[in-house]
């Protein structure tokens, strides 16, 4: 039998347990239907860490977008009682020459962002394990930090649950068909009708098409967690960091409770495509080695012994931002997609912003960069 909601998501990974949190705790019956059991291994929220900064590039809209993300994240903890968000710190440094920061600098000032500008003589002297070129240039984020990214699934996950919402895993959808009044979600378990739909689907949206068609390329990235040589790289001690050049860009996490230094490359990646198997870490000779020489060439105290590697996705747009948006044809039909490799740390504030989308028919936020119409479309159903 045909049950109805007052709001359908279809993707319970980061953005839509999110979501689903957001729209059942305001009292909208909600369901959430994911193909796996969220938090799980097949998506881009595994791999326990993410990084969270508000010093952010691609301007104002960004910026704001983390401030708030970070309320969100606090307020998630007193609700919990657990802690999500570790304020280690992060380390960004750079070539010059490759990138500047000014422009985030400027746009942190006109936001109260805390930041401190070092030149490599600096770095050495606070972090004695970082070995940069003297024409490096490093900004340290002394509020950013990192996320406990599975810990936050769950902890929206049990809080989505404890409001009313129900959860379908291990249900694959295969279509969604809008009318007027309602839509209709399609699974290999049966169909599920509501008034709307949230579409946060992360590598899978390809699954949906003719529905929609969306610039996302999936791509394969690893992880890699290696054996520190001193406990200056421990947590406590030692910050998240990125770091860029000419042969790419890299980030990373101190090693938490023995772990080891997480590191991850945010460029690169080799295409997948949904229904492909991911081919696990080690798959690759660079699977490692592109990770140990970066790491080599910045932190080498820090590129011990291999510990443990992994195998997630990005789902890149072709400018990197994010797409959160009404369906181009169906408006009631939302889709959040496209977070490209660095979206994690703001699915507090979009679950958020769909929510009010839903509700009051206003994002709440200025949010006009990430409308899918910047991208020229096939027609969709």
């Amino acid at each position: 039998m045909t049950k109805l909601y007052d709001v359908i998501v279809v993707g319970a990974g980061s953005m839509g347990m999110s979501a689903g949190y957001e729209l059942s705790r305001r009292g909208l019956k909600t369901l959430l239907i994911d193909a796996f059991a969220p938090p799980h291994t097949e998506g881009s929220h595994h791999g326990d860490t993410r990084l969270i900064r508000h010093v952010y590039s691609g301007g104002p809209t960004y910026v704001k977008l983390a401030l708030r993300a970070d309320e969100r994240w606090r307020e998630l903890e007193e609700e919990t009682g657990e802690q999500l968000l570790v304020r280690a710190g992060v380390l960004n440094i750079a070539d010059p020459s490759v990138y500047s920061y000014e422009g985030r600098f400027r746009d942190a000032r006109e936001h109260g962002v805390t930041f401190e500008e070092l030149d490599a003589g600096q770095v050495r002297e606070r972090w004695p394990g970082v070995q940069l070129p003297e024409r490096y240039r490093a900004m340290y984020e002394p509020d950013a930090g990192y996320l406990y990214s599975d810990k936050c699934v769950a902890a929206y996950k049990k809080l989505a649950i404890q409001s009313g919402a129900k959860l379908l895993t291990g249900t694959f959808v295969k279509d969604v068909v809008p009318s007027r009044s309602f839509v209709t979600v399609v699974t290999d378990e049966g169909e599920y009708m509501a008034h709307k739909v949230v579409v946060s689907a992360g590598a899978w949206f390809k699954t949906l098409e003719p529905f929609v068609r969306l610039p996302i390329r999936a791509v394969r990235k690893v992880v890699a967690w290696f054996e520190p040589s001193s406990p200056a790289f421990d947590e406590g001690r030692f910050p998240g960091f990125t770091f860029g050049d000419e042969n790419g860009g890299f980030y990373g996490f101190p090693s938490i409770a023995g772990s080891g230094v997480k590191i991850g490359r945010h460029d690169g990646g080799e295409e997948w495509r949904p229904g492909e198997p991911l081919t696990p870490f080690g798959s690759l000779p660079e699977d490692e080695a592109d990770l140990r020489r970066a790491l080599g060439s910045f932190i080498p105290g820090a590129a011990g012994k291999l510990l443990r590697g992994a195998a997630c996705k990005y789902e890149h747009t072709p400018d990197e931002h994010f797409i959160i948006d009404t369906h181009p044809v169906h408006p009631n039909v939302l889709l959040a997609g496209g977070f490209s490799g660095h979206g994690f740390k703001f699915a507090s504030a979009v679950g958020e912003l769909l929510a009010n989308k839903i509700e009051l028919d206003d994002w709440g936020q200025d949010i006009g960069r990430f409308a899918v119409s910047r991208f020229s479309l096939p027609e969709a159903r």
